[in-house]
Parts: C-alpha cells; sequence; structure tokens
C-alpha cells in the first residue's frame, strides 16, 4: 500500500501525483485556460471541481481537440466539452476492477476522491517513462529542392536550425516522450544522414534506414517496410513542433482509429469586398471576410493493417492515401495542432525557424 504524507497540512500519497491543485479547474474556464493547465501538468488531462473542490468531470487533451475540430474558439467555456461521469477511487489503493475498466478505454489517470467527493489526489496507472516500442518512421527523401541553394550539398533535414540538425532535433522531441525506435527514409545525399546517425547508439536511440531508390512521396515509402506490430508514427523530416506525441497517441488510441492526421488551422482573407449573387442580382456585400480550413500538418499514426493497401515500390503521398481510407468509410481521424509547428520549405522559412528556434524548445 501507499504510504499517506502530511506535507504543510497538505495529505499526500506515494506514488500519486503530488501536485493535485495545479491540475483543477471551474466548469466555466475557457478552453485557452484549460489547455495551459493540461501543457503545464503534463498528464493530458485537468480535473474540473466545483468551489468546494467536488470532482464534477474531467476534461482531457482530446476532448478540447475535438471541441477545436467541431469550430470552437479558445476564448469558449468547456462547459460542453468536460466529461461528467469519469473512472474514479474512493480508496488511494485503486480495486483491480477499477485499473482494469480504466485500461479498456485507454484511461492512464485516474482521480481519487474523499467520501465528499472531493479530488484529493490522482494516479498513473501505468508505469511512467518506459521505453514505448512503437516505431516512428520519418520521411527525410526529399530533394529540397525549394531550399537551393542550402541544399546542394546536403539533405534539406540535415539543415542546422538552432544548434543541431532539423531531424537531430525531431528525433530528440519524440525520445523525449519515450519513443526511441526510428526508421529513416532517405534517398538524396542519404550517405550524409546515415553517417551522421549511424544506428542512433550515440543518441540513445534505436535506428535503421530504408533506400528509396526513386521518390516515392510520402506515403509511397511505406511500401518498403516488411512488418510492423503496433501503431506507428510518420512524420515528414523538415517540420518543427513541440506538439507532445504522446497525446497524439493516446488519440489515436482512444478515438479506435486506423489512421490519424495532425491538422492545423490555416486563416486566409479575401482582400476584397466579396459580391453574393444571385442570378444577376447583389443580395450582400461582404467585407474582406475571412475563411478558416484544417490544412495537414505532416504528422501522422498509422495502424499497422495500413502497409497492406499501399501498393509495392510506387509513388503514393499522404493525402492519397487518407482519401482511400475516407472513400472505403474506414473513418480515419483527424488531430489538430495548437502546439507550435513550423514547416521549413522555402528559405523564408528557415530563416524564421532559426530566429524563433528558443521558443520552441527552451
Amino acid at each position: 500500500m501507499s504510504s499517506r504524507l502530511s506535507w504543510g497540512g497538505v495529505e499526500r500519497y506515494e506514488g500519486y501525483n503530488m501536485d493535485i491543485n495545479s491540475i483543477k479547474i471551474s466548469p466555466t474556464s475557457t478552453i485557452k485556460e484549460a489547455l495551459k493547465i493540461i501543457d503545464n501538468g503534463a498528464l493530458q488531462m485537468a480535473l474540473v471541481v466545483d468551489d468546494n473542490g467536488v470532482l464534477l468531470g474531467t476534461i482531457s487533451d482530446g476532448d478540447i481537440r475535438r471541441g477545436l475540430l467541431n469550430s470552437m474558439e479558445l476564448s469558449y467555456s468547456i462547459e460542453p466539452l468536460y466529461y461528467r461521469t469519469p473512472i474514479i477511487s474512493n480508496s488511494p489503493t485503486i480495486p483491480a476492477s477499477i485499473i482494469a475498466k480504466a485500461k479498456a478505454k485507454n484511461i492512464r489517470y485516474i482521480p481519487i476522491v474523499d467520501q465528499n467527493g472531493v479530488a484529493i489526489a490522482i494516479k498513473n496507472i501505468y508505469e511512467p517513462n518506459t521505453p514505448k516500442p512503437n516505431k516512428v518512421i520519418l520521411m527525410a527523401g526529399g530533394l529540397g529542392m525549394r531550399l537551393r541553394p542550402l541544399t546542394s550539398k546536403i539533405p534539406k533535414p540535415m539543415l542546422h536550425v538552432g544548434p543541431k540538425p532539423i531531424l537531430q532535433t525531431i528525433i530528440e522531441s519524440f525520445t523525449a516522450y519515450g519513443y526511441i525506435n526510428f526508421t529513416i527514409c532517405v534517398n538524396y545525399k542519404s550517405e550524409i544522414i546515415c553517417d551522421y546517425f549511424g544506428d542512433g547508439d550515440k543518441f540513445g536511440v534505436n535506428i535503421s534506414y530504408i533506400q528509396e531508390s526513386k521518390p516515392l512521396g510520402t506515403a509511397g515509402a511505406l511500401s518498403l517496410i516488411d512488418k510492423i506490430e503496433d501503431e506507428f508514427f510518420v512524420m515528414n523530416a523538415d517540420l518543427l513542433t513541440n506538439a507532445d506525441f504522446s497525446k497524439l497517441h493516446h488519440y489515436h488510441k482512444i478515438n479506435k482509429s486506423i489512421a490519424t492526421m495532425c491538422v492545423r488551422e490555416y486563416e486566409m482573407q479575401v482582400p476584397y469586398g466579396v459580391v453574393n449573387l444571385d442570378d444577376n442580382t447583389i443580395k450582400s456585400i461582404t467585407e474582406k471576410p475571412r475563411h478558416k480550413f484544417h490544412v495537414s500538418a505532416g504528422i501522422y499514426m498509422l495502424n499497422p493493417q495500413i502497409l497492406d493497401l499501399i501498393p509495392k515500390n510506387e509513388y503514393l503521398d499522404m493525402p492519397d492515401l487518407f482519401n482511400t481510407l475516407a472513400t472505403n468509410q474506414q473513418n480515419p481521424k483527424a488531430y489538430p495542432i495548437s502546439e507550435k509547428w513550423l514547416d521549413i520549405g522555402r528559405i523564408e522559412e528557415y530563416n524564421m525557424a532559426n530566429e524563433i528556434y528558443n521558443e520552441f524548445f527552451l
């Protein structure tokens, strides 16, 4: 059993999350406030409580992202989003039946409440910081034409942003969340990547390589993989983001998705007044309207059976693969990224990445 302690009048339990108050939030809080608490707490969730600390429900990172996909704004209240009937325990020693129920729903944390329903602790029912078996496949085979002359002698993922190559930053970002098994798809000047990273030992990871004899697109290279046991990540190797990859993994599993695409909200403004017509009659004029879209962020999580849908050694881009899944009613999911993200495709973006690198990772 866990030992009960008292520090400064606050009851605590060994093995339990200690800073319980830092993840509590009011039901009237905004989505932006909830995101800040979830990100700072690193538990992928917050506890929704009333003024007396009584647990009303939970709100997860996934709940918020689904709200954003449904056009909710960061200023909106979390009231319609939070989950009112979470799995809880009335004892710090959580019964096996409750743990089994939580694991069946891919729930990692269980709130502990006292006899009055007040949240007093939260328990991680999984071992923390355990290396995860899931593969991370990084697409690093592009020619980097838009970044010439910078890429005349070096592949784009090896360009330095901040103190290290883009590809090293990506690998270290995944490693921070326990993902240590990498496959890098290479083509253009592949020897530079292979010589730098080797088998990954000096970076504390495992690295293998897929050599593309010709460009195969952002999905086609997956056809060269022999076998994968678990769901796996795919990411373009010219991106920078401080997104929490374990949250994407959790979202993918809890939604029982066969394929999940990270998306970004992209807004564009028409620089003119838009005239709305019915035949040749003007019905209204909207001055410089703004339109919002969700665009691919170049990061994906896929189930192993996806590999059966990819033609061997043929060119295929990831949007075409997702279109096939959607057409076949296999319900691929979207995971909105609200964290920092930058696609380094042009000289201007490369220069910007170096300017703001510290905002991403320090």
